[in-house]
């Protein structure tokens, strides 16, 4: 099951807000694995803010694996944990972490793969 999820059952498929389904009162409460029980968007928030160090690490990882288009490997936990670092400094504002994410050796050094890349074309000198 998805606890998180649950916690956002008030909204229907396209974002509205509802009280009920059919008839029958939305239960936007939820818990944890560990026991923790939240309830709705206010009760997520309020877990999440709780767990701020936690939070930004996963949403560097979630990005960073985004971005490079592969799952994270043992080598790359340094750019993340220096990502979550300055992500904390700057406040945890997005942009700390996006930018991060851009600057990152992982990212910086990252290979396409399953495309070939383009040559530049030369020109010959006319004579």
């Amino acid at each position: 099951m998805d606890p998180l999820g649950f916690a956002l059952e008030n909204f229907d498929a396209i974002g509205m807000w509802r009280s009920s389904e059919d008839g029958v009162p939305v239960d936007p409460s939820a818990a944890l694995p560990d026991g923790t029980k939240f309830e709705g968007v206010a009760g997520l928030r309020r877990l999440l803010l709780s767990h701020r160090d936690q939070f930004a690490t996963t949403v560097t990882e979630k990005l960073l694996t985004y971005a490079l288009g592969r799952e994270l490997e043992y080598y790359d936990l340094p750019a993340v944990r220096r990502i979550t670092r300055e992500a904390v400094a700057a406040g945890y504002r997005w942009s700390s972490i996006i930018l991060g994410v851009v600057k990152s050796v992982p990212f910086q050094m990252s290979i396409t793969r399953g495309r070939e890349i383009e040559q530049p074309q030369t020109r010959r000198a006319s004579r």
